[in-house]
Order: C-alpha cells, then sequence, then structure tokens
C-alpha cells in the first residue's frame, strides 16, 4: 500500500471514531431512565421532589392552585394604610379571595412580617394567624372580631393574643415587608387556639398544613411609621 493511500485511511479511521464516539455515548445516555429523566428536569427514581416540584400529599390531588388574594384596603404590594398599623386603630383590612380548587375543607391565613426577625434569626413576627375558616368562607371583613375562636369555627391567634396585630416598623428603620398567604386545605386542622404560646402554635398549625395544601395565594403590604 502506498504512503498517500495509508494516510488517507488513518485520517478515515480518526474521523469514523470521532462521529461514532459521541453518538455511542448519546444512545447509552438516552437508554438510561434517570439520565433522560435529569436532562428533562424530572426527579431520578428513588429520590423525592424538589420543594417547588411537590403537590403535596394527603389524597394526592397534583399540584398546589394558584389563587388570587385581594384587599380594598390597600393594593398588592402597596402601603398599608395607618388605620390598619400600630400607628392607627390597628383593625384588621378586608380581604377576599378567588379560584379555590376543588374540595376544599378549610382555608389558613397566615400574616407576618418578613423583614424582623425573631429567636435565633430565622422565624419572624406573627401578626395574625387564622384557621380552620370554614370552605363556604371567601372573604374577611374589616375589624375581625377579638377572640380564640370565632362564632364560624375559625380560629385565630397573633404574636400579642387572639387578635389582628396591627404593622408597626419603626420609623428609623426601612420599610417592611407584610406577607398575606392564605393556604386551601382539604382538611380541618385539630390544632387548639389556646394552651400554647404563639409561635408553637404557628409550627403546630404549619405541621398539620402539610401534605394538604391544595391551594395558595399571597399579597404584600408595605409599612413604616410616618
Amino acid at each position: 500500500m502506498s504512503p498517500m493511500r495509508i494516510a488517507r485511511t488513518t485520517i478515515a479511521i480518526l474521523m469514523l471514531l470521532s462521529t461514532v464516539v459521541p453518538f455511542g455515548r448519546r444512545a447509552t445516555l438516552l437508554a438510561s431512565p434517570s439520565v433522560d429523566a435529569q436532562q428533562r428536569g424530572a426527579t431520578p427514581p428513588g429520590q423525592p421532589p424538589p420543594a417547588g416540584q411537590r403537590g403535596g400529599g394527603g389524597r394526592g390531588r397534583g399540584a398546589v392552585q394558584a389563587m388570587t388574594l385581594q384587599s380594598s384596603a390597600f393594593v398588592d404590594g402597596g402601603p398599608i394604610p395607618i388605620k390598619h398599623t400600630q400607628a392607627g386603630e390597628e383593625a384588621s383590612p378586608a380581604l377576599a379571595w378567588s379560584n379555590a380548587p376543588e374540595g376544599v375543607a378549610s382555608y389558613v391565613l397566615i400574616v407576618h412580617d418578613v423583614d424582623a426577625a425573631i429567636g435565633a434569626g430565622t422565624d419572624d413576627i406573627l401578626h395574625w394567624m387564622l384557621w380552620n375558616i370554614p370552605p363556604a368562607v371567601t372573604s374577611l371583613s374589616e375589624r375581625v372580631p377579638r377572640g380564640a375562636q370565632l362564632p364560624d369555627g375559625t380560629r385565630q391567634i397573633s404574636a400579642t393574643g387572639p387578635n389582628y396585630r396591627g404593622p408597626g416598623a419603626l420609623s428609623m428603620g426601612p420599610t417592611h415587608h407584610y406577607v398575606f398567604e392564605l393556604f386551601a386545605l382539604d382538611t380541618m386542622l385539630d390544632v387548639p387556639a389556646v394552651g400554647a404560646s404563639p409561635p408553637q402554635t404557628r409550627a403546630a398549625v404549619v405541621a398539620a398544613m402539610a401534605g394538604h395544601v391544595r391551594g395558595k395565594a399571597v399579597y404584600v403590604g408595605l409599612f413604616r411609621r410616618p
């Protein structure tokens, strides 16, 4: 065989290898369900799904449905009027929600100041928590009365007692974000409103909600004392 023909044969072999190896590796990847699932963003077998992809436990009805929460007192992301704060009348604002999923058994509302770190710095101030709100209820009127349990069975608590606690961020600091989180559950919660500290009751409610959240909505208000 001439040197020219040998050289051409060598080049052809090298080109064939450079072509076959990637396709062979690609075929191996496609033949592996776990690798293919990872490429598509799915969870490999035997591993729990990321928190944001969990549809919840309970009855296994799928992903958490996005709901709508509104207030006639202030716009989402806007300032909370003085009337609803510690600098004013500390009246709870009117709230209404919609687009709830089917099979709702109760609602939970948690209002907290995400800019106020307490304890070891991993918790924040609870300004209001209502749970076991009846499924037929789709709104809260202004000035919800004080009381551990309301006539319709709704239970409530805050960092200072069984009532709404208005925002109170100090004037010398930054504006605080007060987050209103509404959850639609497929169950009622067997958590008493009395007998434990507010942080313990909050933790118990959150723990009891696990696996039962079917819908959620978020609304944010801003406040800093004038």
